[in-house]
């Protein structure tokens, strides 16, 4: 969690929200919330399936809409968890009701963007504060600036 967030952090993420809207009427339409990108929806939730149930040492549970893998070991997810798919893959940290709906606001931009999510994720940076979907998924919610 990030105590305080550096100054101007809200117009900076305003400004990666509005570019990637920008970026989102390039692609044609039967790419985004159509069959194809149900089909990639259904990809990432079968590898979350497969990686969880290899790595996880916890009981799966369905919460909150998602497939919940708990006791994964710190490598085999990013930051405190990973959504893929329907998935959320993380390790022994408590799960709130908060960072929950986070994951699952994941889970709506997979079944939005199909298998364009991870590389779209990955042009949109590492940095929460300037990555557009942690941002809409909500960085309080996800831990990544205080309420």
């Amino acid at each position: 969690m990030i105590a305080r967030p550096p100054a101007g952090w809200r117009e900076r993420a305003d400004r990666a929200v509005a570019r990637g809207a920008s970026l989102d009427a390039w692609f044609p339409g039967i790419l985004l919330d159509s069959p194809i990108s149900l089909l990639g929806y259904w990809w990432g939730t079968a590898l979350g399936w497969v990686w969880g149930g290899l790595w996880s040492t916890g009981r799966v549970r369905r919460r909150g809409g998602l497939w919940v893998f708990t006791g994964l070991p710190n490598w085999a997810f990013g930051r405190g968890g990973v959504c893929v798919g329907g998935c959320y893959l993380t390790g022994s940290a408590p799960l709130t009701d908060a960072v929950l709906q986070h994951e699952a606001v994941h889970a709506r931009q997979w079944r939005r963007y199909g298998l364009l999510m991870p590389v779209l994720y990955l042009v949109a940076g590492r940095n929460p504060l300037t990555n557009r979907f942690e941002i809409s998924a909500g960085l309080e919610d996800g831990n990544y600036v205080p309420r």
